[in-house]
């Protein structure tokens, strides 16, 4: 399974907590680490999980862990394209964590832009280890003039954008 590092999934938890996120979106489920631990982060303040894979084996193991960690009334599993999926998507989500197809991101994240609340914090796995496939994604998070970014070198490389101020 291509999971994120143990550090780095301390860390996504511990911003989506620290700034009690209630409505986030994943894309890339797996086998639902990450998920369990954006589902964990967010159950305290009463916050949901949208969690899209296209696999739906990893995604059947997805929702068996959740399960059995008792966090399923927290999350919704979505199978299929997550392009085609974010388009169909209501906002507003005030927490994005990209952590699948990275080639794909930047589409998404403009597709997503219109769905985001104002204090919006964005994060993606592996700004590291795949700099030629997430290049798109930085390059795309570059050109929004509101918000300020920043990669931490945490396990693979984490992406991590925050609105300063926001001009819609």
């Amino acid at each position: 399974m291509l999971n994120l590092e143990p550090e780095t999934a301390r860390l996504v938890s511990l911003f989506v907590r620290s700034s009690r996120r209630e409505r986030v979106l994943e894309i890339g489920t797996s086998n639902g680490y990450s998920t369990l631990w954006l589902a964990w982060s967010v159950r305290s303040h009463n916050g949901r999980v949208i969690s899209i894979d296209r696999d739906a084996d990893k995604q059947e193991l997805a929702e068996a862990n959740l399960h059995r960690a008792g966090l399923s009334d927290v999350v919704e599993l979505m199978l299929g394209d997550a392009t085609e999926i974010v388009c169909g998507l209501d906002g507003p989500f005030d927490c994005v964590f990209f952590d699948a197809d990275r080639v794909s991101a930047p589409e998404q994240l403009h597709l997503l832009l219109p769905k985001l609340r104002d204090d919006v914090l964005l994060m993606a796995d592996n700004a590291l280890s795949h700099p030629d496939e997430i290049a798109g994604y930085l390059a795309a998070l570059q050109a929004l003039p509101d918000f300020e970014r920043l990669v931490i070198p945490v396990g693979k490389g984490l992406s991590v954008a925050y609105v300063t101020t926001r001009t819609t």
